[in-house]
């Protein structure tokens, strides 16, 4: 068993579970939120289900004498590319809108910027896989959930007024249309980064 891997996993799964803890008993702000309310941001979700798959990872790991199963290796890199759209989204469309300074603060840093690197640094350099095109496909999924749910929520439920608002980042400021491009956009930036990856991990070998 690569323990450098075992130290990393249990690291991540550790630190996301503590932040998001800390988020919701007493966090509020730019894109964050106190108790479930900062469960309907994908920051938050897409780094739950990187310390989840971390955890998988380590029971798979630990039941295989060392080796995780193909479907926990998945798992790892599908969470890993969830997590990188996070980091993308933020560094690229809502830092320049919101402000770095707000967005790597407090749990904000570690779920926008350190656990992201280090899911990436895993993915590249310690999984030792050649993930397969499947397997990038695959990894559009959690961001092409979470814009279904976001824009079906909205259409219900309307947009409402901030602070009360359900377009919470914005998206729909300029229109459905460019919201729709947005998460088509994020959707594309999945695949990519999944892409991305894929050829990384196989360069590296």
């Amino acid at each position: 068993m690569n323990k450098t891997r075992v130290i990393l996993n249990v690291a991540i799964a550790a630190v996301v579970f503590f932040m998001w803890i800390r988020m919701f008993l007493s966090e509020g702000g730019v894109l964050a939120g106190s108790g479930f309310s900062s469960m309907k941001y994908f920051t938050v979700l897409s780094n739950q289900l990187e310390g989840i798959a971390c955890v998988v990872w380590l029971a798979s790991a630990r039941k295989g004498g060392g080796k995780a199963s193909a479907g926990a290796e998945t798992f790892k890199y599908v969470a890993c590319v969830a997590v990188m759209v996070t980091f993308c989204v933020v560094a690229l469309f809502l830092g320049p809108i919101y402000g770095y300074r707000f967005l790597y603060q407090g749990s904000n840093l570690w779920f926008h910027l350190l656990i992201p690197l280090a899911a990436l640094f895993e993915a590249v350099f310690l999984a030792g896989l050649r993930y397969t095109k499947r397997d990038n496909c695959l990894a559009m999924l959690p961001a092409l959930c979470y814009g279904t749910f976001y824009l079906i929520n909205v259409l219900v439920n309307g947009k409402g007024e901030w602070p009360d608002t359900n377009d919470w980042y914005g998206f729909l400021n300029w229109g459905w249309g460019f919201g729709f491009l947005i998460f088509a956009g994020i959707a594309f930036t999945s695949w990519m980064l999944g892409l991305i990856l894929r050829e990384g991990a196989r360069i590296k070998k």
